[in-house]
């Protein structure tokens, strides 16, 4: 579980400070970056497979800028360019030339923007329901849900815990019991420091929206799309149009999972990830 990992310490790139959580020093460097929900963080996304991975790894949970434990400026560029520019820093701050990356939702985008930019720091990218790019005219352009989490979730009276169980068991997961109760206690904390308050709905702050339909032609690194059956936000359906931008890909679903197969079923989801990243194959899901 999440209060199992180790603590982390900060990093300084590009005048920001970002924690970091490492497990292990030796093996394949392999960055695990977390989604953008309210309160979302490397510790949350990540506490319940990062020990399954970290076997023969050398784990590197990274909070990015606005999330976590990490700095919170106000972000005024597109926003995976401005997240994939502090990951690369980071990496060159902790002398890693290429890497692996695990990543859900917004680390998805922002380790794909940074495989198409630097080609030669990826190594293989794991992406769970991540949006990169828009939707294609077979599927709906606009999802109500992305548009409206935050500001249901900050609007209305503001944070409670009971309001970030309820945002994470109607939309992030699928069993109906909901998830554990100390991973919303966590995500609930972060959701609600004075930083993520200040930025709480303005749009301005947390930078501008950014689509990579023009770059994700030159990613080379093999990329397997791991996504949850019952994600509400962008389903397996959306996971295949992106999987045809792509040249080097595998996708698999998870069944009985929505947009957190990796804390829902971390066996299972650890298990398609490391014959991915042991191989650049990926397995038949389960």
């Amino acid at each position: 579980m999440a209060a199992e990992l180790p603590c982390g310490r900060w990093i300084e790139v590009r005048g920001l400070a970002l924690h970091v959580i490492e497990i292990g020093t030796r093996g394949t460097p392999t960055l695990l970056l977390h989604g953008g929900g309210p309160g979302c963080s490397a510790r949350s996304d990540f506490g319940a497979v990062a020990g399954l991975l970290a076997q023969g790894r050398r784990l590197i949970l990274v909070d990015l800028p606005q999330y976590g434990d990490s700095d919170s400026p106000d972000i005024t560029e597109p926003v995976f360019s401005f997240h994939a520019a502090h990951v690369l820093a980071l990496l060159d701050a902790l002398g890693v030339d290429r890497a692996d990356f695990v990543c859900q939702s917004l680390g998805g985008s922002v380790a794909l923007c940074l495989a198409a930019r630097h080609p030669g720091r990826v190594d293989r990218l794991v992406v769970t329901g991540s949006q990169p790019v828009l939707p294609p005219k077979s599927l709906p352009q606009d999802n109500p849900l992305a548009s409206r989490v935050r500001e249901e979730y900050y609007g209305n009276g503001g944070p409670s815990l009971s309001k970030m169980r309820a945002l994470m068991t109607r939309l992030e997961w699928h069993d109906p019991a909901g998830p554990p109760a100390e991973t919303v206690a966590l995500r609930f904390a972060h959701s609600t420091s004075p930083r993520a308050l200040r930025l709480g709905t303005d749009r301005s702050r947390r930078g501008a929206p950014e689509d990579l339909t023009d770059v994700l032609a030159q990613v080379e690194a093999p990329v397997l799309l791991l996504w949850g059956a019952s994600d509400p936000f962008c389903g397996p359906e959306y996971a295949l149009a992106l999987a045809a931008r792509l040249s080097r890909v595998d996708v698999s679903v998870l069944g009985r999972t929505s947009h957190h197969p990796g804390e829902e079923r971390p066996a299972h989801y650890a298990r398609l990830v490391d014959a991915f990243l042991a191989d650049g194959a990926a397995p038949t899901h389960s």
